[in-house]
């Protein structure tokens, strides 16, 4: 249940438009984060790409909760991508800060995912919302 609500509130952090359409006084709020958003999607990104190693090294799960490990894996991908666009300063400064070829590659990507950023940060809210469930459903 826990991923379910980290990655809702991941999704919220990436996609403020979303929330400042809804309650225009919430800008407040986003300019207190917004310091530690390079922090935050670095730990998110690391966190989603541990997740997607975890699943697959309980790929066991497949015969016995697939729906689970489907979540899981779903989950852990979008939470890997919004972390990585939320944190990409902090990742190109503190981990690609002495490989150029690694800083190009990560820049195409970037480029290639931000006008997908709000698709991204609605989905990241329905798996989010699909973890929780699916976590007090099936575990």
């Amino acid at each position: 249940m826990i991923y379910g609500i980290t990655l809702i509130l991941l999704s919220i952090i990436a996609v403020p438009s979303l929330i400042l359409a809804k309650k225009p006084n919430a800008q407040e709020l986003l300019d207190k984060i917004e310091p530690y958003q390079g922090w935050i999607g670095l730990i998110f990104c690391l966190g989603g790409i541990w997740g997607i190693i975890s699943a697959f090294l309980n790929i066991g799960w497949l015969t016995t909760l697939p729906i689970w490990w489907i979540t899981l894996l779903a989950g852990s991908l979008v939470q890997a991508v919004l972390g990585f666009m939320l944190g990409f300063g902090m990742i190109n400064k503190l981990i690609l800060s002495n490989n150029d070829a690694a800083q190009q590659k990560a820049e195409e990507l970037r480029v290639k995912l931000a006008p997908k950023l709000g698709k991204l940060g609605i989905l990241g809210l329905i798996v989010g919302g699909w973890m929780i469930v699916a976590s007090l459903t099936f575990m």
